[in-house]
C-alpha cells in the first residue's frame, strides 16, 4: 500500500487554478495559484509560480511569489528568490538575503498555535477606545457652553 505522507502534488507551471486546495502531504506549485490553501504537510511555491491565496500549512518554502496571508505552524522559508506581500505567522522563519517581503510578521514559539485564519484578522478589527474621563468633567461642547 502506497504512503501518502510521501506523495507530492505538482500544480503545473503552464496550469492555473483558482478555487480551495486541502492536502495531507506536499504539494509543490509550478503555476499559478488563486483561492486558499490548507495543509497538513509542506508548501512549495518554486521559481516562477505566482500564488495570490490565503495560506496555511505546516511548512511553506516560497521561491517564486505569493500575494496573501501565510499561517506556517512549523516554518516558513523566503529564499531569494521570494517576493511575498501579505502578513506571516510562522513559529520558524528563515528569511535568505534578497528575498523581498511587504507586510507584518507574528515570529516565535506559540505564533501560529491557536491562530485565527488571516482573512478573520483582517476583518475584525477593534473600535479605537476613548479616554477615560473623570466623573464630574464636562463634555468639551458644554465646557464651551459654559463660558459664554
Amino acid at each position: 500500500m502506497a504512503d501518502h505522507t510521501t506523495q507530492t502534488t505538482v500544480i503545473g507551471a503552464d496550469t492555473h487554478i483558482k478555487g480551495d486546495m486541502n492536502f495531507d502531504g506536499s504539494a509543490r506549485i509550478l503555476g499559478k495559484f488563486e483561492g486558499t490553501i490548507t495543509a497538513k504537510g509542506e508548501l512549495h511555491i518554486a521559481d516562477g509560480a505566482s500564488c495570490k491565496a490565503v495560506v496555511e500549512a505546516n511548512r511553506v518554502t516560497v521561491d517564486g511569489t505569493i500575494d496573501g496571508n501565510v499561517t506556517a505552524r512549523e516554518r516558513c522559508e523566503l529564499t531569494a528568490k521570494a517576493r511575498m506581500k501579505g502578513d506571516l505567522v510562522a513559529t520558524r522563519l528563515l528569511v535568505a538575503e534578497g528575498a523581498t517581503f511587504n507586510g507584518h510578521v507574528t515570529v516565535g514559539a506559540d505564533a501560529a498555535k491557536g491562530s485565527r485564519p488571516m482573512e478573520a484578522l483582517t476583518e475584525s478589527k477593534p473600535a479605537a477606545a476613548q479616554p477615560a474621563r473623570p466623573q464630574g468633567q464636562p463634555q468639551p461642547q458644554e465646557a464651551l457652553a459654559g463660558r459664554r
